[in-house]
């Protein structure tokens, strides 16, 4: 029974006795139109390891699989993902809502940087408007027949994916790190977070894991040992994939040619994804 009540809460089945912030789901639905199977966020607790990299190679592996897939681009003042599809032209909408650009291979993409009439501009805004405009992205564009749609958050743990994970019930985050020593840390954050908001964790990637030598083959770790296995091990998570640092990757992302990279980097990500459909 609850202090602030004077009577037996089971007797009348009331919530009374219960912490009702607890019980009180948040999450809203998409637009009418929308059909979304799967939300998968890409995090983590720092900026610079490469999470539109993994959002945008984790989408092209999945639409390689014949799925079809839509990204959010939630890093609202640092959006790149359009970039690297190499994908331009205005939004069109009608009174139901908007529609996402679709890129060369197929792929539904929402950003700011389609939205803003010079890509350069900058994006001087403060937080609740900018929690404000990912909500739009969720609530006024139509994203149609969607089997996987990856979200593209910014670093830390502060407005933007807290709104993300409060309003969009995801299916799991993917946890982006780097080989530094201080991973432990940024991953302990973000594991924290999502614990908290009570969303799974489907597993870590790393990124900028190592360089190989095109001439001898050997492989060098240029950010110190790699400590993504021991780190993983101690959260009793799994390890998806380890992108290494590879001239030619960053070549093609910068022309906008995501879609043509080759490599299976993040094929063990992608089973694991599709495992949401079993």
């Amino acid at each position: 029974m609850s202090e602030a009540c004077n009577h037996d809460c089971s007797s009348c089945g009331s919530t009374c006795g219960e912490d009702t912030r607890k019980l009180k789901d948040f999450h809203e639905d998409p637009n009418e139109l929308s059909d979304i199977r799967h939300v998968i966020a890409v995090v983590s607790g720092k900026g610079g390891v490469g999470k539109s990299l993994v959002t945008g190679l984790l989408s092209v592996a999945m639409a390689r699989k014949g799925k079809h897939v839509g990204i959010m681009d939630a890093d609202i003042t640092g959006p790149s993902i359009p970039k690297m599809f190499g994908t331009t032209g205005e939004v069109r909408g009608t009174s139901a809502g908007a529609y996402p650009v679709t890129t060369a291979g197929g792929i539904d993409i929402v950003s700011m940087n389609l939205l803003l009439e010079n890509s350069t501009d900058p994006v001087v805004w403060r937080g609740p408007v900018i929690s404000g405009v990912v909500k739009q992205f969720w609530h006024d564009f139509i994203w149609q027949d969607v089997d996987y749609m990856f979200v593209d958050m910014p670093p830390g743990t502060g407005d933007v994916p807290l709104t993300v994970m409060q309003t969009i019930r995801l299916d799991g985050i993917v946890i982006v790190t780097s080989p530094q020593e201080l991973v432990s840390m940024i991953v302990e954050k973000a594991v924290k977070m999502a614990e908290a908001m009570k969303v799974p964790i489907l597993g870590l990637v790393e990124n900028m894991s190592y360089f190989e030598c095109p001439d001898c083959g050997k492989r060098h770790e240029i950010y110190g040992k790699s400590h993504v296995e021991e780190v993983a091990a101690q959260y009793g998570l799994d390890v998806l994939g380890r992108i290494p640092i590879k001239p030619e990757l960053a070549a093609q992302c910068d022309a906008g040619q995501i879609e043509t990279v080759e490599g299976n980097y993040l094929s063990e990500a992608a089973a694991k994804i599709l495992e949401l459909d079993k």
